[in-house]
């Protein structure tokens, strides 16, 4: 990887400083301060980001009227998704067979319930 910065120049204020700079430098060190208090300024607008992950994909819908906080932020996971598949194969199976079917889906019943 060749050496230099690995983000836009125009981006600074949306990532955290190296911490050997926040130590010895005063303008680094205020910038850490106002993103870690305010949050980093994102522009308005809405925004949908998934991420695969080893049960699923993981995806994040953010809207943000400016500022450092989002306005809404929503999470859907993908334990809860496996789960929506139950109506379509459980008709005519027995209800013992249910358990083997849950176990086959490798969902995390903590992340469906919210």
């Amino acid at each position: 990887m060749p050496g230099g910065a690995w983000y836009a120049e125009d981006a600074k204020k949306i990532f955290l400083p190296p911490k050997a700079k926040i130590m010895t430098k005063m303008e680094e060190l205020i910038q850490n301060f106002m993103i870690v208090t305010e949050g980093p300024q994102i522009p308005a607008g809405e925004v949908y980001f998934e991420a695969e992950n080893p049960k699923g994909s993981l995806g994040f819908y953010v809207v943000s009227n400016g500022g450092g906080v989002p306005y809404r932020l929503r999470i859907r996971g993908p334990s809860f998704v496996s789960l929506s598949i139950l109506p379509v194969i459980v008709p005519g199976n027995y209800l013992t067979d249910i358990a083997s079917i849950l176990g086959s889906l490798d969902f995390v019943m903590g992340e469906c319930d919210r």
